[in-house]
């Protein structure tokens, strides 16, 4: 089996779910953006289930991987900068949505035990990783994770630029979570 197509299967998947949830997202969608059968699809994947799954240990290696690159930025600024840029790399990452979405449908479908325990072992990869690299407390480590779900709700619900009290109360302080403006070419 072609690690490559797998992959590939494993991101179209992202995608798909990302916009429909676990019980909304036919294969064979997830098959049509893949360009491969359905019946492939099981052949990588024997069940709905196990793609999922696949596709939220992909989510969670991709977010490592931007993780990774921040603290790369940090060098050895210590725990509170190596974190911040963490943080910051894991910003830009969730501006396009399906992964951060990909995440929000597998609480919903947490309640399946194999999902529950791919989103426990995506988690502990992120809170070990932050943990490991900035060296920082666990409190700090604790506050970086609770940031991020603040994060996570400002991004899925738009709270950015939102005019409402309630939501500045919310967004103050938060790094911009809205894509960089790309020229436009001529």
């Amino acid at each position: 089996m072609s690690d490559w197509i797998v992959t590939h299967c494993d991101d179209a998947a992202i995608a798909e779910f990302a916009r429909s949830g676990f019980h909304g997202t036919p294969i064979n969608t997830v098959a049509m953006r893949a360009g491969i059968s359905p019946a492939y699809v099981f052949k990588l994947f024997p069940s709905k289930v196990e793609l999922f799954v696949a596709a939220l240990d992909r989510c969670y290696e991709l977010v490592q991987q931007a993780m990774a690159a921040g603290a790369t930025q940090a060098g050895d600024g210590g725990p509170e900068k190596i974190l911040h840029e963490t943080g910051g790399a894991y910003a830009q990452l969730i501006v396009d949505k399906s992964l951060l979405m990909l995440q929000v449908h597998a609480q919903s479908a947490a309640d399946i035990p194999e999902i529950a325990e791919a989103g426990r072992r995506g988690l502990r990869r992120v809170t070990e990783y932050a943990k490991t690299r900035s060296k920082a407390e666990d409190d700090q480590v604790q506050r970086f994770i609770a940031y991020g779900q603040l994060c996570h709700l400002i991004t899925t619900l738009e709270l950015d630029g939102h005019d409402a009290e309630w939501a500045g109360i919310l967004t103050a302080g938060i790094r911009d979570l809205k894509a960089p403006e790309t020229p436009e070419r001529t």
